[in-house]
């Protein structure tokens, strides 16, 4: 098994491509070793010490450091997935092929009157925001729509990356404002 590895905007962040599919569909993030009790990769991943994330991707893992050198924790991170892949286990405990998706949707927040409004900022980040993202290992999703102002959870490689601030007001905000004149600003959440 070959394990391609790829640097990511944010420099505590590297993207592990196992050459398989990760996730059938959407992501999934987990922030903590208890979170990752879920899935025996993650836990796995927050085995080697110095791991404060991982994220799945369709076809990529990204996995997030505290501190020290990627020199010292890369052969372990990779050590991890391989034997997750050779064992055989399920991603995920239950056996199942769940993401964070219907979840992220649930908290959603945002006033009827402007329902057409949110589905165009939707369609908007799912066709032009998200694949972009996803290249440098991370993911954005849509969290609410209040007062003119876009709400954006931002994951993988995204949550805590020196140039998030830049891509959220520059590019994303940008292209939002361009196509829906509804919206004034984009925020994290």
């Amino acid at each position: 098994m070959f394990i391609q590895t790829e640097a990511t905007p944010n420099p505590a962040t590297l993207k592990f491509i196992p050459g398989r599919m990760v996730l059938e569909s959407g992501t999934m993030e987990f922030s903590s070793p208890e979170s990752a009790a879920r899935s025996p990769l993650a836990e796995r991943l927050f085995a080697v010490s110095g791991v404060t994330g991982v994220f799945y991707g369709s076809d990529f893992v990204t996995v997030t450091k505290a501190d020290g050198d990627w020199q010292h924790l890369k052969p372990a991170i990779l050590g991890a997935i391989m034997e997750h892949y050779m064992s055989g286990a399920p991603l995920l405990a239950d056996g199942s092929a769940g993401s964070d998706d219907l979840s992220d949707e649930e908290d959603e927040f945002f006033s009827e009157e402007d329902a057409e409004t949110v589905a165009q900022i939707k369609d908007l980040i799912e066709t032009r925001v998200r694949p972009a993202v996803a290249n440098d290992g991370g993911d954005i999703t849509f969290r609410g729509f209040k007062d003119g102002i876009v709400y954006l959870n931002m994951k993988g490689s995204c949550s805590g990356c020196p140039s998030s601030t830049a891509t959220l007001q520059h590019g994303i905000q940008n292209l939002l404002r361009h196509f829906v004149p509804d919206v004034q600003e984009v925020r994290p959440m």
